[in-house]
């Protein structure tokens, strides 16, 4: 009797044993259940991240929807959710002008993965460069940078321009290593503009300077599709277990940017080029420009607080004239003052909202990057044809 009780306590563990293994083989991956902690400097970086990683990676981002970046200002929030970061993704190109501040106050020790390596970088001409540093500082900025500063959206971590396990031969092109101690200066309220020399006074966001070089590349999908595989490698080598899922998940990813940028070019090349031109209020435009055959003319700089001086407005409205450009466009991180003047002087119609540093809120046509893509170049070929 003996025998057979201990023979079917002995039969019950084997059972319960190889239950534990068929549930080991069978359990989901390492990322299911500790997701790799991943910040992103922006909302259009959270958003190709969330593409190429979803639920495998847990992501929060710094500059949400709707906001503006060239004026953020980090918070002690950030900080900490920086600081538990494994991965900080940010776009490069002496975007995040402000962010080695708040790594060095984050004690951040991760890594940083810049997201347009290997892009073909666009460098301003001399007009261009020029036109962030020519403004009247005097003027009354009429901007709201008050923009999600509550950061309502989960933000996370922020970025340095150390950039971790990168070499950065791109980054040569990219010029980022001559401006990052304007973010440093921020926070005294006396920023200053190294480029050229110029001091800008107690203008907070003078120092967001981005160097020679147009760091705005996602505004051509071409360098979408850099950024998801530069966002898959690096998911990849940080989470080798899920290394195919990452690849595959960007693979479809990349089909679905390439599509659009083909239907995007076929319709903006069925205007006529010479109507192929709009005022935008800032310099944001100019990859998007290049890629699409659409001519841009920015009111002001690369920066949203930049006002153009009374001698570039005057140029600017003489253009819009002479030129017959069809419509003016705002942006949804910039004041609609400037644009809706020029407007009222030269006749040129009001085209809409165009997004150009971040995307809408969850819920509207422009909440994604491809809807924000769809949305920009539905509005321009409405109001161009």
């Amino acid at each position: 009797m003996k025998f057979v009780s201990r023979l079917v306590r002995n039969r019950a563990v084997a059972l319960v044993s190889a239950a534990v293994v068929g549930v080991a083989l069978t359990a989901p991956s390492r990322a299911a259940e500790t997701p790799l902690k991943v910040v992103t400097s922006f909302s259009i970086l959270n958003d190709i991240a969330r593409e190429v990683g979803g639920d495998m990676v847990a992501l929060s981002t710094l500059v949400g929807p709707d906001s503006d970046a060239h004026g953020y200002e980090p918070t002690p929030g950030d900080a900490r959710k920086l600081g538990a970061a494994q991965l900080v993704i940010v776009n490069g190109l002496d975007f995040e002008t402000w962010l080695p501040r708040l790594t060095q106050a984050a004690g951040f020790n991760g890594t940083v993965v810049t997201a347009s390596n290997g892009v073909k970088v666009r460098a301003f001409d001399g007009d261009d460069h020029d036109h962030d540093h020519d403004h009247d500082h005097d003027h009354d900025h009429d901007h709201d940078h008050d923009h999600d500063h509550d950061h309502d959206h989960d933000h996370g971590a922020s970025k340095t321009h150390s950039h971790g396990d990168h070499s950065h031969a791109a980054d040569k092109k990219q010029a980022t290593a001559h401006s990052h101690s304007h973010a440093a200066e921020k926070s005294t309220g006396a920023a200053k503009s190294q480029a050229k020399g110029h001091s800008h006074g107690s203008d907070a966001h003078a120092g967001h300077n981005h160097g020679p070089n147009d760091p705005h590349a996602w505004q051509d999908l071409a360098n979408g599709v850099i950024y998801a595989k530069n966002i898959a490698d690096a998911f990849s080598k940080a989470d080798p277990a899920n290394a195919q899922a990452y690849r595959t998940r960007a693979q479809d990813y990349v089909g679905r940017l390439q599509a659009l940028d083909t239907k995007i070019k076929a319709e903006l090349a069925s205007i006529p080029p010479e109507r192929r031109k709009v005022v935008t209020s800032h310099d944001a435009f100019g990859y998007f420009g290049d890629a699409y055959g659409v001519t841009f003319i920015p009111v002001s700089g690369l920066s949203t607080s930049a006002e153009p001086s009374a001698k570039d407005f005057a140029r600017i409205i003489e253009q819009v004239r002479a030129e017959k450009v069809p419509a003016i466009f705002l942006e949804n991180i910039s004041s609609p003052r400037l644009a809706e003047q020029i407007a009222r002087e030269t006749g040129a119609k009001m085209g809409g909202t165009l997004y150009s540093d971040a995307l809408a809120r969850e819920g509207q046509p422009g909440a994604t990057y491809i809807g924000m893509f769809e949305w920009n170049a539905r509005q321009l070929v409405d109001s161009l044809r």
